[in-house]
């Protein structure tokens, strides 16, 4: 056998992607799964945008684009990060991508190198040590605590702060918890990060259009001082239900979006022509269909507490945005499932999937043991069914 690079060898697969293809493997063999896996919109592109995509199909927009995107969508990035964040930014300023995925990675090739760090915060999005690892970086995992609602410790996030540190990644709202950080501690974070001026900025804000209880999104970008040192990541999958459409984009220095446009000009060119055309629609005129799906998604997350409220020998931490719940199984671990011993959250849903049906993604791949992430990308149906099934399920343990 030839040889793989180390490279390869230290990425980990995607334990999202293969929880919920099994999910869909039973699926096809005729088993009703109630689904909590995956971590998309179960709403149809709106038509507005399909008869876009259609529209640029039929004057035969279907040919190579510049490889950072097209003027017109990157007009519209601006335009929306102007009326929804009150932030300045140029075309030039924007790189557009295939899926905010491409963004992250892009971001973190141009800013960081051999034997940097990077902190990520935990729990945290599965993707992001392995963008680091890829680029020959080193994760640093700064944890969070459930009682205190995965709110950012600026304290911690300091101490792990040293001469190496290249960059922060924020994600807010957070994948997985559902997390919300007030501007509060978005100023205090800052004030830190001045303490540390060469520590990049990496804001991961695909979930911004989605959050609850009269929260609103406040962006880093928006203190003045940090904007300079901000690579805003963001797209369309989330806020317009397009996930397989693949556009995300990223907003920064000019100097910082000529690197990552280079590189993504050698690595993929530019993203889907039809979808780029369709996204400017999506960001000129979407705001109602954000506003609807948001409202939906509200009412099924209160749904959701509710019915985990009835649910024995589990808590769950209540989030104000994105579409995941996270539940602590911890006092169940230890315990035995018809003779099998349950000695983690991976074990817990492989025999929640076999044996209730219902589909749910461990959390150690998030960094936090003892959780399972549930998401309410289904409707409230679905969802009081799932949670019968969990319950039953966790009835039978011993």
């Amino acid at each position: 056998m030839l040889n793989i690079t180390n490279r390869a060898k230290n990425v980990s697969p995607s334990l999202t992607l293969a929880i919920t293809a099994k999910a869909n493997k039973l699926k096809e063999s005729g088993v009703d799964i109630v689904s909590f896996a995956a971590g998309e919109p179960d709403f149809n592109t709106p038509e507005f945008i399909v008869n876009a995509a259609k529209d640029a199909l039929d004057k035969g927009l279907t040919k190579y684009t510049p490889a950072s995107g097209i003027a017109p969508l990157k007009k519209a990035v601006c335009a929306k990060l102007k009326r929804d964040n009150a932030l300045d930014y140029q075309p030039e300023q924007i790189v557009i991508s295939t899926g905010a995925k491409q963004s992250l990675f892009n971001a973190l090739q141009t800013v960081c190198q051999e034997g940097d760090e990077v902190i990520i915060i935990s729990p945290y999005w599965l993707t992001y040590p392995e963008l680091i690892k890829i680029c020959g970086a080193k994760p640093v995992v700064v944890e969070t605590k459930a009682e205190e609602g995965f709110a950012l410790n600026v304290g911690l996030i300091e101490k792990a702060v040293t001469d190496k540190t290249r960059a922060l990644i924020l994600n807010m709202p957070n994948n997985p918890s559902g997390t919300v950080y007030g501007r509060e501690k978005i100023e205090e974070l800052a004030a830190m990060l001045r303490r540390h001026p060469d520590v990049w900025i990496v804001a991961d804000e695909i979930y911004e259009a989605l959050t609850y209880d009269g929260m609103e999104h406040f962006s880093i970008a928006q203190i003045d001082d940090m904007k300079d040192r901000t690579i805003l990541i963001n797209g369309l999958s989330k806020s317009y239900a397009m996930t397989g459409w693949r556009i995300g984009y990223a907003a920064s220095p000019a100097y910082v979006a000529k690197y990552m446009g280079a590189l993504q000009s050698h690595q993929t060119s530019n993203p889907n022509t039809i979808a780029q055309y369709a996204s400017v629609t999506a960001l000129d005129e979407g705001e109602a269909f954000i506003k609807n799906m948001r409202a939906v998604f509200e009412e099924r997350r209160n749904a959701l507490w509710s019915f985990l409220d009835e649910v024995p020998s589990i808590k769950y931490v209540k989030g104000n945005g994105a579409f995941y719940v996270m539940v602590d199984i911890s006092a169940l671990l230890g315990k035995e499932y018809r003779g099998e011993t349950i000695d983690s959250a991976l074990k817990f849903s492989e025999l929640l999937t076999e044996h209730a049906h219902v589909s749910t993604i461990p959390c150690e791949c998030f960094g936090i043991n003892g959780y399972i992430r549930l998401t309410y990308t289904l409707s409230i149906d679905r969802i009081r069914e799932g949670v019968e099934r969990l319950k039953r399920f966790i009835e039978e343990i011993k």
